[in-house]
């Protein structure tokens, strides 16, 4: 993997490419945002400041005020990997959150993306 350069490419460069993702299958930045919000704690001040600070990839994840504890039941394939199988944890962290934006454009319910 990748990973030097993932970790160190600004959030706010990724985070417009999601929501065109979303978009572009007919779902919307909100739930881009609620699926942001599950998984990293996030609120919607605070997921502004660290878009306008440009913070890495991995700052965004390090600084996270929670990892929602359901995360742990995100499986599936992303990238070529398993998303279980990651063995570094932010490179884990940064693909739920890529496999659950899939899910999203893929047309999942909210309620089975957020594993309620």
């Amino acid at each position: 993997m990748e990973t030097q350069r993932i970790f160190h490419m600004p959030f706010s460069d990724i985070y417009p490419l999601y929501i065109k993702k979303a978009e572009k299958k007919g779902r919307t930045r909100k739930e881009v945002d609620e699926i942001i919000f599950w998984l990293t704690g996030y609120d919607e001040r605070s997921l502004q400041q660290q878009i306008e600070k440009e913070v890495s990839m991995e700052d965004f994840f390090h600084q996270a005020p929670l990892l929602n504890p359901k995360a742990s039941l995100i499986k599936g394939v992303i990238c070529g990997y398993r998303v279980e199988e990651i063995e570094d944890e932010v490179m884990r962290k940064i693909r739920y959150l890529d496999k659950l934006i899939d899910e999203l454009a893929k047309g999942k319910a909210m309620e089975k993306i957020l594993r309620k």
